[in-house]
């Protein structure tokens, strides 16, 4: 089933966010690119805040943010309503983040993980699901308004 998949990083994250834009495609992902397009030094927050705009605004729609340690992607992105980013580390974190926080965008600290490594995260994240039940009360109370964003 083919779905569409944000992606965006800054300059730390350039090389791994086009490496993983070939492996999604080739696995038969629709990609929507955000930038940057280059190494070249920029503002994270340029990146991330049209991400997560256009993920929060369309439901169906899963995010991935690359920089170095992921921090300032995640905290930005947050910063939306109904937004849930979680910095994921490895498959196990990122398969949790979803089936447990409904987690909606994956950012990847880029500097800290192998690119077989951030393959795995990927994949294990977009392969979960939120499970409800207990978690959903949670997830709510994250913030007042994500209760609309909840699947």
């Amino acid at each position: 089933m083919k779905r569409l998949i944000c992606i965006a990083c800054d300059h730390a994250g350039y090389e791994l966010k086009e490496k993983l834009k070939v492996k999604l495609s080739s696995a038969g992902e629709e990609i929507k690119d955000f930038g940057t397009n280059s190494p070249e030094p920029v503002d994270y927050p340029d990146y991330v805040h049209p991400l997560a705009e256009y993920v929060e605004e369309n439901n169906n729609t899963v995010g991935i943010l690359l920089c170095g340690s992921a921090n300032g992607m995640a905290m930005a992105a947050n910063r939306h309503e109904g937004i849930r980013a979680a910095i994921c580390w490895n498959k196990e974190i990122a398969s949790l983040a979803r089936r447990h926080n409904d987690a909606n965008i994956l950012c990847v600290p880029a500097r800290f993980v192998s690119d077989p490594e951030a393959y795995e995260i990927t994949e294990a994240f977009l392969n979960s699901s939120f499970e409800g039940g207990r978690h959903e009360k949670r997830v709510k109370k994250i913030n007042p308004s994500a209760e609309k964003a909840v699947k």
